[in-house]
């Protein structure tokens, strides 16, 4: 397909192939070239040239996905809980159930946030933990306590949420993934409710301002037990930051750490990262 009036070829996809009759070239040219899909929910952008014609361009994407339901645009993050503000553009209902792993993830799209640039991250917790006791200090809606507790089998996992939304799907999810005998939701702050010296693993899967609940995530740990810590870092910082954090809240616990590994998950923004460093705390 080639726009005369622009002198270069339109990308060519089968949603510009769907719409090529009800948009013009220009139009055609902006049209989203990628989107999530959370259950039954499609998740898009809608640059503001396209605006007036987003319906046009949600029953377009229903029609590619048939067992899809819903689309919706996530306008902005916001609020203490960062919950999405979102518009539905065509179908009804934000609430699904999302498939992956082998884990069933039930949540509310319009309520919570689901990121599947953390994939691997997720699959990899449900490699690690097998017997130990657990303690997921930012757990939502369980995005790292399910696949663990459905795949690696804990003793337990202490599974910790404030969001009263995330709570509420934490719970639902371990009763859906019968792992209700291994998950132990609690509704509060981590601050006040992780333990001290029993944990033999601890998941900080926050980012934002992550380094400031390291003490209580490195008083959770028994010697030699496993951190994950996660934060978003300035790539020129990556990965001295995080690991001068965890460093210097153990030596003020008077302990030590012995790096095991370090994750790009994905970037955040520009100049960005999201990144893990599993340490050991002794």
């Amino acid at each position: 397909m080639y726009n005369e009036n622009r002198g270069r070829p339109i990308p060519s996809s089968p949603l510009v192939t769907l719409l090529s009759g009800s948009l013009t070239p220009e139009e055609l040219n902006t049209v989203p070239r990628g989107w999530q899909i959370i259950g039954e929910v499609i998740l898009v952008h809608i640059p503001p040239e396209l605006q007036k014609k987003k319906k046009l361009i949600a029953e377009a994407l229903l029609e590619l996905y048939p067992r899809c339901k819903t689309v919706v645009e996530t306008k902005r993050i916001a609020g203490e809980y960062r919950e999405p503000v979102i518009e539905i553009m065509a179908g009804d209902g934000t609430e699904t159930y999302h498939k992956e792993n082998y884990v069933v993830f039930k949540l509310d799209v319009a309520r919570i946030m689901y990121s599947q640039g953390n994939f691997y991250e997720r699959r990899r917790m449900s490699t690690v933990g097998k017997d130990e006791y657990v303690v997921d200090m930012f757990a939502g809606i369980g995005y790292f306590t399910m696949p663990m507790a459905v795949h690696a089998k804990p003793r337990k996992i202490r599974a910790i949420e404030i969001n009263p939304a995330s709570y509420h799907y934490l719970c639902e999810n371990a009763r859906l993934n019968r792992v209700d005998g291994i998950v132990e939701p609690v509704h509060g702050d981590c601050r006040e409710n992780t333990p001290e010296g029993e944990a033999d693993r601890v998941i900080m899967g926050y980012v934002g301002t992550t380094q400031e609940f390291l003490p209580w995530g490195i008083k959770a740990l028994k010697p030699g037990g496993i951190l994950h810590y996660h934060e978003t870092t300035p790539e020129k910082l990556m990965f001295d930051r995080p690991i001068g954090y965890i460093r210097d809240e153990s030596e003020r616990q008077g302990r030590s750490i012995e790096v095991l590994e370090t994750i790009k998950v994905k970037k955040y923004s520009p100049g960005v990262w999201h990144v893990v460093v599993d340490a050991k705390i002794l």
